[in-house]
């Protein structure tokens, strides 16, 4: 190890950091490789989304949460799966492929663009267990009717909407009700719930804080984006009808089962 870097065992709880980005990347890499893959036209999408649509290619999830959320579909049986905020599809493709081609996936998008994206991606991949649901989720979320409840829920929408769309869960997830939108134990997996850091520390020690995340996005840490996962979380914290786990990588996980 180089003298002029100085690495202390860290304290309970608290993840150790790797010295550099390079060395983040590196093990980042080791992990994927020693994982369960995925099939290589969904990784091979995904590389194409990074070089065709640079400016919105971060709204897709990294390949590693892509094996988690595939090995946890795994676990838990899912076989319909329910997507909010779906992008150009290439977290629905994980899914579809997560439930297999007796399951079912539906997405909800708001920009049209994006779902005829998606489409041709379904298309052209043999796809024919998806349904791509067309309008702002804060309404389409509410009209579901589905004949069967779905066994995980996956919020990666708009932040701002994160409170409402967990409200409208647990409403149309009554204990007794004779349609039910997440079934008993099933889950609710929301992501981007720590926003840079900043839904736990939005101090000047988080160097995010000097990032430009352009000009509609001043003081981002202050912003509707933060407030609202952090309400978020602090909701399902309280609830008494699930269970949860905020974990803390990417750019944070809440994973929560309905208890009732």
């Amino acid at each position: 190890m180089p003298p002029n870097i100085q690495v202390f065992f860290p304290k309970e709880s608290i993840p150790a950091l790797y010295p550099n980005e390079k060395v983040g990347e590196r093990v980042t890499t080791y992990a994927e490789k020693h994982t369960s893959t995925i099939p290589r036209h969904i990784i091979n999408y995904h590389d194409h989304i990074k070089t065709t649509q640079p400016k919105t290619a971060n709204y897709m999830i990294p390949i590693s949460e892509a094996q988690a959320l595939v090995f946890l579909a795994h676990t838990v049986g899912a076989k319909r799966v329910l997507e909010i905020g779906s992008y150009v599809g290439f977290s629905m493709l994980v899914w579809s492929h997560a439930v297999g081609p007796q399951g079912y996936v539906t997405g909800l998008e708001f920009e049209p663009s994006f779902v005829q994206m998606a489409k041709e991606a379904f298309a052209a991949n043999g796809v024919q267990n998806t349904e791509l649901v067309v309008g702002d989720a804060l309404e389409t979320l509410q009209n579901l009717a589905p004949s069967e409840p779905y066994d995980i829920i996956f919020i990666d929408a708009q932040k701002t909407g994160y409170p409402s769309y967990l409200a409208t869960i647990l409403r149309l997830s009554q204990p007794g009700a004779a349609t039910r939108l997440l079934r008993p134990g099933g889950l609710i997996i929301a992501d981007n719930v720590l926003r840079c850091g900043f839904a736990a520390d939005d101090s000047e020690d988080n160097p995010w804080r000097n990032y430009d995340f352009g000009p509609h996005r001043k003081e981002y840490w202050k912003s509707a984006d933060v407030q609202s996962v952090k309400a978020y979380n602090q909701t399902i914290l309280e609830s008494q009808r699930v269970e949860s786990w905020l974990c803390p990588l990417w750019d944070g996980v809440n994973m929560s089962r309905l208890l009732d």
